[in-house]
């Protein structure tokens, strides 16, 4: 069954690189991304893993803890381990779940049959400090993703829980932001003194702090 946005992510208790996580409880209050790959010993997956270590701290900052999964098991994560830090010149910093009865692939339904009945796709979950996922996104296994954007996601996710606004198109951190219709002008002009008007429905204003 699909996971969709506002389900509470599924729980469940795995072995990891970092020993055996509960992932409600790993999550703590904090954000989380889980982030599935086809297989260990693979050339794409091998550069995302390292790609995140090397944006832990960005991670850090906004507090989200990730964690990764394949389906193989534990034993051979810690093989590619080794693998990850010789190419990609950093250590792997967080878990990466061993999955290799498919359980939790399955209650994420990250295996999709008309793309591999066996393999997972690459799935990314966004999931907020209320358990429940905010943000799900769903690669081929042949392109690469961009965690870029995954961070740019998680900044406004972060900013819209807090404030009545959205974010418009190719929104960065710091760039103007965008009243919710739910708000009226009264209510605007009381949490957003200076805001621009260019439609009823479209108004504009500087990203709240």
């Amino acid at each position: 069954m699909a996971i969709r946005l506002g389900d509470i992510a599924p729980d469940f208790t795995a072995d990891t690189t970092e020993g055996t996580v509960r992932f409600h409880e790993y999550l703590g209050d904090s954000w989380g991304v889980l982030f599935s790959h086809p297989k260990d010993f693979t050339p794409v997956c091998t550069t995302e893993l390292g790609q995140v270590a090397k944006l832990k701290p960005e991670f850090d900052k906004r507090n989200v803890k990730v964690i990764g999964l394949s389906v193989d098991p534990v034993e051979d994560h810690h093989r590619w381990k080794g693998d990850i830090e010789e190419t990609q010149g950093t250590k792997l910093n967080y878990p990466l779940i061993g999955d290799p009865d498919r359980s939790i692939s399955e209650a994420y339904d990250m295996i999709h049959p008309n793309a591999n009945d066996t393999l997972t796709v690459r799935s990314v979950f966004i999931i907020g400090p209320d358990k429940k996922v905010k943000l799900t996104i769903t690669y081929p296994a042949s392109t690469g993703r961009n965690f870029d954007e995954i961070l740019r996601v998680i900044d406004s996710l972060q900013l819209t829980a807090k404030h009545s606004v959205a974010t418009p198109v190719n929104w960065k951190d710091g760039d103007d932001v965008i009243i919710v219709p739910s708000l009226s002008d009264e209510e605007a002009r009381k949490r957003f003194p200076e805001f621009e008007t260019i439609k009823p429905y479209l108004r504009v204003t500087k990203q709240p702090r």
